[in-house]
Formats: structure tokens, C-alpha cells, sequence
């Protein structure tokens, strides 16, 4: 399958003295060759590539981002308008079978989406996808703890010869 899929867009998005987001890209793998039931498939995928599945939702609908863990979204339903990189950063359009890998400190936040919206979000091992939100109180504290977040071993798409192998070391 790695051969089949596509190179993932880079988006970067830096600090808006609010959401710290990330030095590295965000990468946003569009419509994964996945058969079958999507969620599964995605678990499957994220699973085998050291990307433990955590759990199935919708994003969440306020701006938010974490500081201890890089977190894999697969689009197992639906569609979706998202804001990447805090209030100030950019819409996204997503749909089934889409991918995002957002590292820590990317702010996001869903901004519409369709009734059925299904996500699988999954986190490298050992790391804790802590909630926050932009704050300028907290930002400093926050840009310091997500600095200590160790870059992943592997991409949870395509493994460790992906474009967060590449792009994140």
C-alpha cells in the first residue's frame, strides 16, 4: 500500500502568542487507498505503524491543541471543515478516508461537519494527549512542554519510511 499513496501536504503554522503550534508541518494525507469499514481500517493502519488507536469521535468544536502527544486523525465517515493552527490559521476540508497528522502544539478545532463525521485519533506510545486551550498566560509553559515531546519513530501512514520520518528529524 505505500507505494499507492500519495505524498502527504505540509502545512506550517507558527505561534500566535495564544496556540504555541509546531515548528514541524502538519501533514495531511488525502484519500488513503483503504477498503471496508474505514474506522477499522484506520485503526488497523495507525496500529501497525506504532500509532496506538485511542478512540472514535468527532473533532472537538473548540479551539484546542496538545502539549504531550503528535496525534494521528483518520477520517472513518463524513466530512468536515476544520481550523488548523488557532484562531488565526487556516480551513481545512476533510472527508472519509482523509489522514492528518498534527505534531504537538497544533491547534485545531472543528468548525462544521456533516452528520456523520467519524474520526479515529491515535497517539505514538507513552505519549498523553493533554487538552489546552490558547491561552497567552499559558502559552510559554506550554511551548516549553512541547518541546519535550520526543519525535515519533515512525509515520502512522506509511511507517518509518514516511513523510514524518523525513520531515520531523
Amino acid at each position: 500500500m505505500q507505494n499507492s499513496i500519495p505524498r502527504p501536504e505540509c502545512l506550517r503554522f507558527s505561534s500566535d502568542g495564544r496556540t504555541p503550534n509546531s515548528a514541524l508541518p502538519v501533514l495531511v494525507y488525502r484519500q488513503l487507498p483503504l477498503q471496508g469499514d474505514l474506522a477499522e481500517a484506520f485503526e488497523t493502519l495507525f496500529a501497525a505503524h506504532f500509532w496506538p488507536p485511542r478512540w472514535r469521535s468527532p473533532v472537538y468544536d473548540y479551539h484546542h491543541y496538545h502539549t504531550g502527544a503528535h496525534e494521528a486523525l483518520g477520517v472513518a465517515r463524513g466530512h468536515a471543515r476544520l481550523m488548523l493552527g488557532g484562531e488565526r490559521g487556516a480551513e481545512i476540508e476533510v472527508r472519509a478516508g482523509d489522514a492528518l497528522v498534527l505534531p504537538a502544539g497544533t491547534g485545531h478545532c472543528q468548525l462544521q461537519a456533516s452528520a456523520d463525521f467519524l474520526v479515529v485519533g491515535a497517539y505514538p506510545p507513552e505519549q498523553d494527549w493533554d487538552i489546552q486551550r490558547p491561552d497567552e498566560r499559558t502559552h510559554d509553559a506550554a511551548r516549553a512542554r512541547i518541546a519535550e515531546t520526543p519525535v515519533p519513530v515512525s509515520d502512522p501512514v506509511t511507517g518509518t519510511q514516511g513523510a514524518l520520518v523525513e520531515l520531523w528529524r
